[in-house]
C-alpha cells in the first residue's frame, strides 16, 4: 500500500445547514490541498483562531470541507521541492495553513515549499509547536519593537490577556530578555503561574465602563496586546513617552476608542502584528532567534494541556469560553 492510499486521521471541518462542525475523519494523502512537500505530522496545537474556526464563532474558514490546525510540525515524508529532503524535520504556521488550505490537524499535511521553515538547531518538534504561531507572533512583535528602536529602559512592559497563548509566550520571553514585566488578566487565580514565568506584577483589568480617557497616567514604557478594544485604547494612553505598543489580537473586540494624543503629545508607537503572511527572510530568521536568545525561559512551563488528535473536537470550547492558559499541544502521533 502506498503513502498516497493509506487512511490517516484527521479533524475534518464542514459546514452544513445546522452550522459548522467537526470531527476525525479517515482520510488519503490524494484527498490533500496541493503542495510540493508532503509532510508526516508529529505534533500541532491549538490557538484561539483554531477553535473559532472549528467552532464557527468566527469566519474564518473560507473554505469547506477543510483540515484544521495553523500550525504543524513534523518529518517530510515526500518532497518534489529540492530545498526539501524526506527524513528532514521542518515546520509551518501562517499563511492559509489550516484556513483555506487543508492544515495541521492531521497525521499528514501537503504544502507549497515556500511556507516551510526547517527545524532551527535548539527546538525538537514538540518545541515547535508550544511556541507555534503564538511564539512567533511575540517574535513578530520583538522584531517590530526593534525595527522601532524600543528602549527597554523606558519602563515595565505591560502584557494584556497574559494567560493566554500569545500573553504566556510573551511574558516569559520579554522576562528572559531583561524587561520589567507586568501582567494584565481577569484571572487572579493565576498570579502564580505568571509570575513563575517572570511577571514581576499582575495587574487587574481596568474598570473602563466610564471610557478611555485621551491620557492616562504614564505607567508604562510599551506593552504587547492580545486584547484589543477598550484595553488596548487605555493601553496607548497609558504609555510613557517614546513607548511602544505591539497590537496582536482582538479578543475583546476590534474597535480601538483612542485620539491622537497618545502618538502626537508623547510619541507613542503602535506596532502592528500579522502571523499568517510576512516576507520569508524574516519568518526563518525570527524561528532562529526563538531558538536561541529568543527562547523562552522554561519553555515547559507555557503548556498547560496535551490531548491526542481524537481529543480535539472536545477541546475548542474552553477557548471559545476563555477557560485555557499557555499552550495546548495536540499529539497527533503516538
Amino acid at each position: 500500500m502506498t503513502v498516497s492510499s493509506t487512511p490517516f486521521r484527521a479533524l475534518r471541518i464542514d459546514r452544513d445547514a445546522q452550522g459548522v462542525r467537526c470531527s476525525v475523519a479517515s482520510l488519503t494523502v490524494d484527498m490533500l490541498s496541493p503542495g510540493d512537500v508532503l509532510i508526516e505530522v508529529h505534533w500541532s496545537a491549538i490557538n484561539y483562531k483554531d477553535a473559532l474556526a472549528a467552532t464557527g464563532a468566527g469566519r474564518i474558514m473560507r473554505e469547506f470541507p477543510r483540515i484544521g490546525g495553523i500550525d504543524a510540525s513534523g518529518v517530510v515524508a515526500a518532497s518534489s521541492d529540492p530545498r526539501f529532503k524526506p527524513g528532514e524535520r521542518v515546520l509551518v504556521t501562517g499563511f492559509d495553513f489550516g484556513v483555506a488550505h487543508d492544515g495541521g490537524f492531521a497525521e499528514f499535511a501537503r504544502v507549497p515549499g515556500d511556507w516551510l521553515v526547517p527545524l532551527p538547531d535548539g527546538l525538537d518538534l514538540r518545541e515547535a509547536m508550544v511556541l507555534g504561531t503564538a511564539g512567533f507572533t511575540v517574535g513578530l512583535g520583538l522584531k517590530r519593537l526593534a525595527d522601532v528602536g524600543h528602549d527597554p529602559a523606558l519602563g515595565p512592559m505591560l502584557v494584556t490577556g497574559a494567560t493566554g497563548g500569545v500573553g504566556s509566550v510573551a511574558v516569559s520571553v520579554l522576562a528572559g530578555l531583561g524587561y520589567e514585566v507586568h501582567a494584565l488578566t481577569g484571572k487572579p487565580d493565576q498570579a502564580a503561574y505568571l509570575t513563575g514565568l517572570g511577571a514581576s506584577a499582575v495587574v487587574p483589568r481596568p474598570d473602563l465602563t466610564d471610557g478611555v480617557r485621551p491620557l492616562e497616567q504614564a505607567r508604562y514604557g510599551g506593552g504587547f496586546d492580545v486584547v484589543g478594544g477598550a484595553t488596548l485604547g487605555w493601553l496607548l494612553a497609558s504609555t510613557r513617552h517614546w513607548g511602544s505598543v505591539v497590537a496582536c489580537g482582538l479578543a475583546a473586540g476590534h474597535d480601538l476608542p483612542t485620539t491622537v494624543m497618545p502618538f502626537i503629545l508623547r510619541g507613542v508607537s503602535l506596532l502592528g502584528v500579522t502571523s499568517a503572511d510576512c516576507p520569508a527572510a524574516w519568518r526563518h530568521a525570527i524561528w532562529q532567534r526563538l531558538a536561541t536568545d529568543w527562547r523562552p525561559r522554561d519553555i515547559q512551563a507555557l503548556v498547560a494541556r496535551e490531548i491526542d488528535l481524537k481529543d480535539l473536537p472536545d477541546a475548542f470550547d474552553d477557548f471559545i469560553q476563555g477557560r485555557v492558559r499557555g499552550r495546548t499541544l495536540v499529539r497527533v502521533r503516538q
